[in-house]
């Protein structure tokens, strides 16, 4: 049997792809596929039209071509499938979509770091790590004080914002820990927190009482601002409040005044808006924030997780399996 043409979308110079795309992938692909021999973007798929008319299988990542409805059904009128080798697809799946195009993504690999990175914040952010080891250079007493100030991670609270593919990851790498889990999220049923051995709560009572917050919430236009000084004011007084969710969903200077008034709180972003941080922020200078340049998610190596995802996917899709990671329509209105 003939196999099925394929194509990458992406950028001129190939962007991410070689590295999301490993050896590991190609040795699969080239038994599995024909291949396009060069990627497609909006420029250069007018030159290829002839080679793209029988593509049915498409496979892209990080700066994935925005194509109109028009542009598809014009260089791609046999595309049947899309697979996105990295996380949200908010910003090009819905034309894919409308055409119905099968669109594809590996969100559930790129949740895996940051879930990673979320459980490792939480428990040294629940030993007081953060606050203690800038004390040290001063005083080993001091930092011994302060660390014992928080809750260690026997009995802690731990607020999940968002329990989608990654705040489910965090909850269930949690387990291993006893704690107790409170969740926001207004998709979330009492029926399914109590399945997942959490305690669902509204946002002003989650802050109040966690001793660790962790956002996870989707990015879409009601979350942003979603936090702001109702919440930041009513952080207990070592609280720790950890985003790699969204910057646009924290309102900065609410943040910043409640971190202020309160030193002893503590702030660990992996995300800022704007991204960097403008140089004029007082995130840079204040001594309980800690900044990290977007690192939760798949990186180095870990982005070759995501192609292998989308092999995987495509093996089950050229077999006629159901498909574990396929966005429909209406998931794009409470996922990320």
């Amino acid at each position: 049997m003939t196999n099925k043409k394929a194509v990458f979308l992406g950028p001129p110079d190939r962007g991410h792809i070689g590295n999301v795309f490993d050896q590991a992938f190609h040795d699969w692909s080239k038994a599995n596929l024909e291949w396009v021999p060069l990627v497609i973007d909006r420029d250069n798929a007018e030159a290829h039209r002839d080679a793209l008319r029988d593509v049915e299988v498409a496979f892209s990542t990080w700066g994935m071509p925005l194509f109109t409805e028009e542009e598809l059904e014009s260089y791609f009128p046999s595309l049947r499938i899309v697979f996105y080798a990295a996380g949200t697809v908010q910003a090009f799946a819905r034309p894919f979509l409308a055409r119905s195009i099968r669109v594809v993504s590996a969100w559930a690999a790129n949740a895996i770091p940051v879930a990673e990175y979320t459980v490792a914040q939480i428990v040294l952010a629940n030993k007081g790590f953060y606050q203690a080891s800038r004390h040290y250079k001063q005083s080993f007493g001091t930092a011994r004080e302060t660390s014992e100030r928080y809750p260690g991670n026997f009995g802690a609270r731990v607020g999940i914002l968002g329990a989608g593919m990654i705040g489910r990851n965090v909850i269930e790498r949690l387990r291993a820990y006893e704690l107790t889990i409170d969740v926001f999220d207004p998709f979330l049923s009492e029926e399914r927190a109590s399945e997942m051995g959490v305690v669902k709560a509204e946002l002003v009572e989650l802050f109040a009482r966690c001793d660790t917050i962790s956002n996870h919430l989707a990015n879409l236009p009601a979350t942003v601002g979603i936090l702001h000084k109702e919440h930041f004011d009513r952080m207990l007084p070592h609280a720790t409040f950890i985003n790699t969710g969204r910057g646009a969903q924290v309102v900065e200077e609410d943040l910043i005044r409640a971190l202020r008034e309160v030193p002893t709180r503590t702030a660990l972003l992996d995300v800022t808006h704007p991204e960097p941080v403008r140089e004029d922020s007082e995130l840079l200078r204040l001594d309980n924030v800690v900044l990290t340049p977007h690192i939760a998610g798949s990186i180095s190596r870990e982005v070759a997780r995501m192609g292998r995802y989308m092999a995987e996917e495509c093996g089950r899709y050229l077999k006629g399996e159901p498909l574990r990671y396929e966005v429909k329509v209406e998931m794009l209105e409470t996922m990320a």
